[in-house]
């Protein structure tokens, strides 16, 4: 029978679904599947891309974990495509490769003063709170007015942590230094700007609704941005995600915090509909000093247009969560502009010529840009995986498809790679650190510890 040795790099949801969806699809041979990462831990964004207060979203790492205990998947921790392993030492190992490496860059957002000292991408400061080992343990949180710009999950979640108390996040898993860090914080004020009205931002009910729960944060909304046009009144009475949103807005126009009308809490948190980002002032020393923003309108089909009118917010910092982006892989194709490898349904083929790349794959964000929920994960790796079980005459043919191959190239090469049996060492040290403390768990930031705990070392 034909054996099938599938690399697939990238231990996120995408690639966890798409190595299950293999394994269960009915097919005329044999899958040993190898599943690679950078970081030590597998689960990806579901790990390092999700705020720390959202343990039913963190749920889906149960789902994920059973994938990973059955046993039928390796995992290869703390290896770096294109530095300890490259895509001829792959061709040379397995016959085909699947990517799943996801979008963890920022996007950029086109403004002058964008570059400014106290300016940063929300991606960025999401791997900060949630404790990724690549990013710097401090963040500066001496401002006390900021600015988060995006109308999207990402958005409301920087916002959210931002302006929740350090201390109502001791119930989650937040690292010990980034607890520290929300605790010293000096904020009082979070404005978050959207070019568009209520009924058209790309934030959930959940998202929205949690804002309002926040301990000592007044929500505050404006009544200039709830004059609907026909447009938005339609979206109301159509769509019952966006009828919900709406009347967690309306609620909180009647709360005393309305416009700045006598709210008590400590911090404030402000929502800005029709307001376009158009400039970053600075200080004389380079910093944020203040947000320029022009004045939007509906257009009556469910976009904006500009009023000509622009107001100025005073900020010290400022955050934008306008999407995140795909970073190239070497020897890989990939397109810029998009941030993606591109694709025909998960076959990687060569932008300018629309050749198909034998043996490459795509699932996940990298596949379609950063777009849709993990349901859309779970069809996008069905999608893949069917193109790739009718490839068979394209599969590579490899020198050495042994299992201690790879094993055997790791070692000689000094990589100090992490196995499922290490992730199950540093999941059992994070929940004993957790503990004493009556916490579900603490997160280990340090690579180098994450590493040696799992290694047993």
């Amino acid at each position: 029978m034909t054996k099938l040795r599938l690399a697939i790099v990238g231990a996120g949801p995408a690639g966890i679904y798409a190595a299950d969806i293999l394994l269960k699809a009915e097919r005329k041979f044999d899958v040993a599947i190898d599943l690679f990462d950078q970081l030590p831990a597998p689960y990806g964004l579901v790990r390092y891309g999700v705020a720390p207060d959202h343990p039913r979203i963190k749920g889906i790492i149960n789902a994920l974990r059973d994938v990973l205990d059955r046993g039928d998947i390796r995992i290869f921790g703390n290896v770096r495509f294109g530095e300890d392993i490259t895509l001829d030492d792959v061709k040379r190992h397995y016959n085909a490769v699947i990517f799943a490496t996801g979008a963890i860059k920022d996007a950029d957002l086109d403004i002058p003063g964008i570059g400014a000292v106290g300016s940063y991408g929300a991606a960025d400061f999401v791997s900060w709170y949630d404790g990724h080992p690549d990013f710097p343990r401090e963040w500066p949180l001496d401002a006390t007015s900021v600015a988060v710009i995006g109308n999207g999950n990402v958005a409301l979640d920087v916002a959210r942590v931002l302006a929740k108390h350090a201390e109502d996040l001791l119930v989650t898993e937040i690292p010990d230094n980034v607890h520290a860090g929300l605790e010293a914080s000096q904020i009082t004020d979070v404005h978050v700007f959207g070019r568009r009205g209520p009924a058209q931002v790309k934030f959930t009910p959940l998202e929205l609704r949690e804002l309002g729960e926040l301990r000592d944060v007044d929500m505050v909304v404006y009544d200039e941005d709830f004059d609907y046009d026909e447009a938005s009144k339609a979206a109301i009475a159509s769509n019952k995600q966006v009828m919900v949103m709406d009347r967690v807005l309306q609620s909180w126009r009647q709360r005393p915090s309305v416009n700045n009308a006598g709210g008590e809490a400590r911090r404030r948190l402000h929502l800005h509909f029709y307001a376009k980002p158009i400039e970053v002032k600075a200080d004389e020393n380079g910093r944020v000093a203040a947000l320029v923003y022009e004045r939007t309108q509906p257009d009556d089909e469910g976009g904006v247009v500009g009023t000509g009118e622009f107001r100025e917010v005073p900020i010290q910092q400022l955050y934008r969560a306008v999407g995140y982006f795909g970073s190239p892989l070497p020897g890989v194709p990939f397109d810029k502009k998009h941030g993606v490898i591109p694709n025909h349904e998960g076959q990687a083929i060569r932008k300018d010529s629309n050749e198909r790349v034998p043996g490459v794959y795509a699932t996940g964000w990298i596949k379609r840009g950063p777009v849709g929920l993990i349901g859309h994960t779970k069809s996008d790796a069905m999608e893949t995986i069917s193109h790739l079980i009718n490839d068979q005459g394209s599969w590579w043919t490899p020198e050495d498809p042994s299992p201690e191959a790879i094993v055997a190239l790791l070692t000689e090469r000094g990589v100090a790679w992490t196995d499922l049996e290490g992730w199950h060492r540093l999941d059992q040290h994070e929940i004993a650190l957790g503990e004493p403390h009556g916490r579900a768990r603490v997160k280990v930031v340090d690579r180098d510890e994450m590493v040696r705990v799992s290694r047993g070392e």
